[in-house]
């Protein structure tokens, strides 16, 4: 049997093969390939999930050994251009044409770069904003009513109480929040269980409590059917009141969680780790989530 080549491929088969391989090669190894792959990786559904490097210029990255500073350095010289974080993030949300569904922002992200996000991908239904984001504290409610289709966001420490209510008011399908090592007392429980009472899945691992903050979620969060607050600070993970709020909730984590400091070793900040957790739970299709515990996750959709 004659053998086919691979640019002789059907372009259906390409495009759902290039939109799984990420920016980097999408963007600076497919298109130099042959002029079929070239077309290819031009497709609109090539580009749904915008997962942007931590780093996009060379100048940013501190460390020598960056996962990063690869792509940047690839960047520039393919381009011969040094881009701005701006530039950047418009010409890779041009090539999704709205097709964007899943977006991770990098950091020095500008409000610039995150309005023409929220004018140019209505579809959105995933966004990550990262930890240390601080600049998007006050960004980022601008443009949550541009999101009507928003059903998961990553969180960083300090974003929760201006952005969940403007969540709670425009966004109908929002089940999924991840804001790992935040600060959670109870203006910030208030807040979640007034926003967000039809939540489903919230991962809060690493988290500094008040005990107090941590009953008003399980309390308040009546539909959790998934609970990560592994390894935080301000109760203990055998706490007796806490197991028994937390008894109907299918998927509740909360192993190496204690009281005060002293009791812990510092915790270790793997934001790459923490990423890749956060992106476990999507599923490649359409934004069609798969949780590593065992229920019918249609359920969650109806």
């Amino acid at each position: 049997m004659e053998e086919r080549k691979w640019e002789e491929l059907n372009m259906d088969i390409l495009v759902n093969v290039f939109g799984r391989v990420g920016m980097e090669s999408l963007l600076l190894d497919v298109p130099f390939v042959c002029k079929p792959w070239y077309k290819a990786s031009r497709e609109p559904q090539c580009w749904g999930h915008l997962i942007f490097p931590e780093y996009i210029k060379p100048d940013d990255i501190w460390e020598e050994d960056s996962p990063d500073r690869g792509f940047a350095e690839r960047l520039v010289t393919t381009y011969q251009e040094n881009l701005s974080v701006t530039a950047f993030m418009k010409f890779i949300v041009n090539r999704s044409c709205g097709c964007a569904t899943i977006i991770k922002v990098p950091k020095h992200c500008t409000e610039e770069a995150l309005e023409y996000i929220a004018n140019e991908c209505p579809r959105l239904k995933v966004l990550d904003v990262g930890l240390y984001n601080f600049s998007m504290e006050d960004i980022i409610p601008k443009f949550v009513s541009k999101w009507k289709s928003l059903e998961m966001m990553r969180l960083g420490k300090f974003h929760m109480k201006s952005v969940l209510p403007q969540i709670g008011l425009h966004c109908n399908n929002f089940i999924w929040l991840s804001a790992p090592y935040t600060y959670i007392q109870k203006d910030e429980a208030l807040v979640m269980v007034a926003s967000l009472p039809k939540l489903k899945c919230l991962d809060l691992h690493g988290a500094t409590f008040e005990k107090e903050a941590l009953v008003m979620i399980l309390q308040g969060c009546k539909q959790l059917v998934h609970l990560d607050i592994r390894d935080c600070w301000g109760f203990r993970g055998d706490d007796a009141e806490i197991l028994e709020l937390a008894s109907h909730i299918p998927s509740f984590m909360c192993e190496g969680s204690n009281i005060g400091l002293g009791a812990l070793s510092p915790p270790v900040y793997n934001l790459e780790a923490d990423h890749e957790l956060f992106c476990d739970k999507i599923h490649h299709d359409d934004c069609v989530y798969d949780f590593d515990f065992d229920f019918d996750f249609d359920d969650l959709l109806i």
